[in-house]
């Protein structure tokens, strides 16, 4: 069973830094692209940034580019995502998603598996 653990959200003023991480267990992790999505009240989903499964590629939407950081460590099954200078507007539910494949992919229909999310919330 896949299971797919986000921590590391919280309350923080704008232009502060948190960094969420999401476990994943019941699947061969490096085989998987990893991203990160987040959805904020009466919004839809969107995109945040991606990994591929060897960490050697990374995308990321253009409202976070310069500010998030995507990483991984394979031998402990966790992404990770480094958030800074944050935005009132970066407010959301921060959830992972797992793909399998080689390629990071920007439409969350084509990821697999998906954690509960974790909560960011950035205060003016």
């Amino acid at each position: 069973q896949v299971q797919l653990v986000e921590s590391g959200g919280g309350l923080v003023q704008a232009g502060g830094s948190l960094r969420l991480s999401c476990a994943a267990s019941g699947l061969t992790f490096s085989n998987y692209v990893m991203g990160w999505f987040r959805q904020a009240p009466g919004k839809e989903r969107e995109f945040v940034g991606a990994i591929s499964g060897s960490g050697g590629t990374t995308g990321y939407a253009d409202s976070v580019k310069g500010r998030f950081t995507i990483s991984r460590d394979n031998a402990k099954n966790t992404v990770y995502l480094q958030m800074i200078s944050l935005k009132p507007e970066d407010t959301a539910v921060y959830s992972c998603a797992a793909r399998l494949g080689f390629s990071p992919s920007t439409r969350y229909r084509e990821y697999d598996y998906w954690g509960k999310g974790t909560q960011v919330t950035a205060s003016s």
